[in-house]
């Protein structure tokens, strides 16, 4: 491969390199240096963007998620679009940039919690910055609920955030074409667990335990 031009290596260019390397290879490069040579560059611009190949790992989670929230920011820039809508917006571009990858992201993912952990911190604290831009007061479960309407900033990042771990887990499993039960899955947990004090609650409740129960015959 001929040499690129040096303003050509970008974070994102690297980011693609490297995930075609693996797709291609099946595992990860030996070392940055034969890496980055392979492809064309110095071993110094990589550094430039990431300390090493774990780093870039999680920031290819991120970046993913970041690019989702980009294109959610072109519907949910409406005053009509509620707290939950744009919520919903964000989890089902996300998933379906997962879906466009995915080959690559299941090579990434580890096989227990704490690998996951380890490759989805960068997403953790993005994700967390986009939950705190949510108006949560205009939810109807928020003005009818004193316990949740007082739920602290950080419990609430952290139950989020622990629901699209549970999502990412459900998609990883999914068999479904198109991987529609991970959108169902989505947005069921998501009435679930923030419509509780609706008119049908018990309704919903019920509605998600059969369809967990299917899932898991």
């Amino acid at each position: 491969m001929e040499n690129q031009d040096q303003n050509y290596i970008t974070s994102e260019s690297i980011l693609e390199l490297y995930g075609d390397y693996i797709l291609n290879h099946g595992e990860k490069p030996k070392n940055v240096y034969l890496f980055a040579k392979e492809n064309g560059f110095e071993e110094k611009e990589f550094y430039h963007f990431f300390s090493g190949f774990e780093h870039m790992e999680r920031e290819i989670f991120n970046h993913l998620f970041k690019k989702s929230l980009e294109l959610a920011a072109e519907v949910n820039i409406s005053e009509e679009v509620t707290a939950k809508e744009k919520l919903l917006n964000v989890y089902f571009i996300f998933f379906e940039n997962l879906t466009m990858n995915r080959s690559l992201i299941l090579s990434l993912l580890g096989k227990d919690r704490m690998e996951n952990a380890k490759v989805l911190k960068s997403l953790k604290k993005t994700h967390q910055q986009f939950i705190s831009t949510l108006d949560f007061n205009e939810w109807e479960i928020l003005r009818k609920a004193e316990k949740i309407r007082n739920f602290n900033e950080k419990s609430r990042q952290q139950a989020l955030w622990l629901h699209l771990v549970s999502c990412i887990e459900f998609w990883k499993k999914d068999t479904s074409p198109d991987f529609e039960k991970t959108d169902i899955f989505i947005e069921k947990t998501i009435d679930t667990g923030f419509e509780l004090i609706d008119n049908e609650p018990l309704k919903k409740l019920l509605d998600l335990g059969k369809f967990l129960w299917k899932e898991h015959r």
